[in-house]
């Protein structure tokens, strides 16, 4: 069940080159945009991690990944990518400057 902080398809298209790639050793049970998911679930709501709902994958798999995602520096490059494009729309340069 999508929420109102689940990725559109064209919002994960833009987001999955960005995120690591794992090494190959076993499929996983939950995919990337599902974890994802959960962390920006969690990020919008506020709520604990241990209170992420049951659809979306368990709270310790959605926040182990977000730790090394944030250790990584994934997550600030997510947001640095991001913001350059919506900078690039709106005609503005993307590191910032005026």
């Amino acid at each position: 069940m999508p929420y109102s902080s689940s990725l559109s398809d064209r919002e994960w298209d833009m987001i999955e080159p960005l995120l690591p790639q794992k090494k190959k050793t076993r499929p996983p049970k939950w995919t990337k945009r599902q974890i994802l998911d959960g962390v920006l679930y969690q990020l919008k709501n506020g709520c604990n991690w241990e209170d992420l709902p049951k659809d979306l994958p368990p709270y310790s798999t959605v926040f182990w990944h977000y730790k090394q995602w944030r250790a990584e520096g994934v997550i600030e490059q997510l947001r640095d990518v991001l913001h350059g494009r919506v900078r690039q729309q709106i005609k503005k340069k993307p590191n910032g400057q005026p």
